[in-house]
């Protein structure tokens, strides 16, 4: 006798905004909501902490949005939190199913991994990382289909603070060796006034994330950006920045050298290939 499927099996984990826009740019938001799918109820935490950045990257969705409408093209947003499965993970991260964030344990985690539920650690995979991947990847397959050489765009947000530290920067740049954005973006910002963090608060070298497995691998022109939740917590504060990092990235990627496919190779992978 077979199992009743899931309930979550036939939710989309993956919302796409403009789909049949232009194959110049491709947005991406890996932590765009902090729902949850029919069956899962909070995994055990309070409701409140949903409201957090352990759950979601907030205003990071409706940068997103904006990003494709003010670039005309395709965006590929999360429907569901982090804490279900971190889709800026690859299968092989240890974090990809979080036990703990931030100071708050998950019990509806606590053995969710390869090695203990695997079972349920495999339907998470299957359900909610797999396919929002797979609509990444068909994505850009249909640009390259068409001869386009897409830049990918992946929009994330983080706290003003770390515990006692106070982030200085507006917002980062994250990048592996790939250069063709980050040094005009950093310039255009700069101009404007902005403290800009160069792989700040975190950092681009992250093996089979979502800009690894989709971009370096690919050889195609990206970035992912960071912004201060506090400046994009509102409407009016998405739209600001999605409108000036739409018209800083057109220019970036106008530049000679952008559109090209290049195989930079990876700080975490040095088996990859170098361009010349």
């Amino acid at each position: 006798m077979h199992e009743p499927p899931h309930p979550a099996a036939a939710l989309s984990p993956f919302d796409i905004v403009n789909p049949d826009g232009s194959p110049d740019f491709l947005v991406v938001c890996d932590h765009a909501s902090n729902a949850l799918p029919p069956g899962y109820g909070t995994l055990g935490l309070p409701a409140a902490e949903f409201a957090r950045h352990i759950a979601w990257d907030i205003g990071a969705a409706g940068v997103a949005r904006g990003l494709a409408s003010a670039l005309g093209c395709p965006a590929v947003l999360a429907r569901f939190s982090r804490l279900l499965v971190d889709l800026n993970r690859g299968e092989d991260d240890p974090t990809i199913v979080m036990k703990l964030s931030d100071g708050a344990i998950v019990p509806g985690n606590r053995d969710v991994d390869a090695f203990r539920d695997a079972e349920e650690f495999r339907r998470r995979i299957s359900t909610f990382h797999a396919p929002y991947h797979a609509a990444i990847a068909a994505a850009i397959g249909r640009a390259r289909a068409g001869g386009a050489v897409p830049v990918i765009v992946s929009v994330h947000s983080f706290t003003p603070r770390w515990r006692r530290f106070v982030r200085p920067w507006e917002t980062g740049l994250l990048w592996d060796k790939d250069d063709r954005l980050v040094g005009p973006l950093m310039e255009a910002l700069g101009a404007e006034g902005f403290t800009v963090g160069d792989n700040e608060p975190y950092t681009g070298r992250l093996k089979n994330d979502c800009m690894y497995r989709h971009a370096t691998v690919n050889g195609l022109p990206h970035i992912l950006i960071e912004i201060r939740q506090d400046l994009i917590e509102t409407e009016e504060g998405q739209r600001e920045w999605a409108a000036r990092y739409a018209r800083h990235l057109a220019f970036a990627a106008s530049r000679p050298g952008v559109r090209e496919v290049r195989h930079f190779g990876s700080h975490t992978d040095p088996s990859l290939p170098i361009s010349d």
